[in-house]
């Protein structure tokens, strides 16, 4: 005889599995109000207020925005960013909130990278020494190079030179407040790179400089020479010409900078007849180095000089000098406008 099989009990199943899924739906519906409710309320914070982002994931951003105080809690903002799959887009660099803005609008704000920014400028005619101390006492800079020698910092910048001086283009930068001051000084060395190489490839026919290492030492003592820019490319033709024929160039500021920090006030005779790498009144020919950062004006006139016969120069005391050919002329110049002041 045979056994009868029960029939099953399709619907009781059917019943549970609609029971499950209205639970789901129950919790996601919950969990997504609870998520809007979260991104859409304001953060309850001091305003207004700085605070820094370092590369890394975003549990490692959420972690430094909760170190920071700027969200109280790492794991809904870590959520919300990974959900909305911005997690992948945040960027690191130094923020500023000056009102009190929502979890979404925070992870608008990481992930389109609006940071505040630093405005540092470099200045013509200051040197190496000067930039430096100017880096280190920025407090909005991380100063990566402080404890570097001069010899590392331009192995970092990846640059072959005897000395830093000079290499940096004087400009206005904008950076990221909290960036690198490396960073910043490697931005300045390319630009002043392809300033040189572009007044380089535009030089006179009959400038006789071997490199354009030699052009940017040139117009760094045109650069400290120069009152007036209209007396650039005249100063540079006097010193185009001492080098021609073999003249020691005799120019104050390039002694100066030999002296360096023990330059006690004016520059004295002891300080002229005491040979140094840059004394150019006991050496002839030019500087080892720069001795300034230059701008465009000083390197067009160190390489398109103007073409004079004048083999010296003098301060008027305004700005400006005065040009003379011979020796005679050149001390009635300094009799009028040093010695009788």
């Amino acid at each position: 005889m045979a056994v009868k099989k029960k029939p099953q009990n399709k619907g009781g199943f059917f019943r549970v599995l609609a029971r499950f899924m209205l639970l789901l739906f129950g919790l996601a519906c919950a969990s997504g109000f609870w998520l809007y409710q979260y991104a859409s309320t304001p953060l309850l914070q001091n305003t207004p207020q700085d605070f820094v982002v370092a590369s890394g994931g975003v549990k490692k951003v959420a972690d430094q925005l909760v170190k920071q105080g700027v969200i109280d809690q790492a794991l809904p903002f870590l959520v919300l960013a990974r959900i909305s799959g911005k997690d992948k887009q945040l960027k690191a660099g130094s923020y500023n909130l000056t009102a009190a803005v929502s979890p979404w609008q925070l992870l608008e704000k990481l992930s389109n990278g609006d940071t505040t920014t630093l405005t540092f400028t470099l200045i013509e005619g200051a040197n190496w020494r000067e930039l430096r101390k100017s880096l280190n006492s920025n407090p909005h800079l991380r100063h990566d190079t402080a404890l570097m020698s001069d010899a590392e910092l331009l192995a970092e910048l990846g640059v072959s030179a005897i000395s830093p001086e000079g290499l940096f283009f004087p400009d206005t930068y904008h950076v990221d407040k909290g960036s690198s001051d490396l960073k910043l000084l490697a931005r300045s060395h390319q630009r002043m790179q392809a300033k040189l190489d572009k007044a380089w490839a535009e030089r006179s026919a009959n400038v006789q400089l071997k490199t354009p290492y030699e052009a940017l030492i040139l117009a760094s003592l045109v650069e400290k020479e120069t009152g007036h820019a209209k007396d650039r490319a005249l100063v540079a033709g006097v010193f185009v010409n001492r080098l021609r024929i073999g003249m020691r160039l005799q120019t104050d500021p390039a002694v100066i900078y030999g002296v360096g920090d023990s330059l006690d006030g004016r520059l004295r005779k002891v300080d002229l007849l005491t040979d140094t790498p840059y004394n150019t009144y006991t050496r002839s020919g030019l500087p080892p180095t720069p001795i300034a950062m230059v701008g465009d004006a000083a390197l067009k006139a160190a390489l398109n000089p103007a073409p004079t016969t004048a083999l010296y120069f003098v301060a008027k005391g305004d700005g400006s000098s005065v040009f003379s050919n011979t020796l005679d002329e050149h001390n009635s110049a300094v009799r009028k406008y040093i010695l009788n002041r």
